[in-house]
């Protein structure tokens, strides 16, 4: 199974849509809360590219993008794919 990781802040709803399709697939995520800033923001602007806005996710180490990325790949059967490799 693939390694999901996923940049999150507190009460944000794209990350709350994003997790619950991740959670609906039933594949467990890491999640990184960025909502005070620090290490971690800094660490996923280095890796998505300088993309500030959350979430963020990660499937193997690569960067898929938000949560509407995450759902285009939902929608266009791909992210099941994603997930199993």
């Amino acid at each position: 199974m693939a390694k999901i990781e996923i940049y999150t802040k507190f009460l944000c709803p794209y990350c709350s849509r994003a997790k619950s399709l991740l959670s609906a697939k039933g594949v467990p995520f890491e999640e990184y809360d960025i909502s005070m800033g620090g290490p971690l923001r800094a660490e996923m602007l280095e890796r998505a590219g300088g993309k500030s806005t959350v979430p963020q996710v990660f499937i193997d180490g690569a960067h898929i993008g938000g949560s509407d990325d995450l759902a285009a790949l939902e929608k266009a059967g791909k992210l099941d794919e994603l997930l199993a490799a």
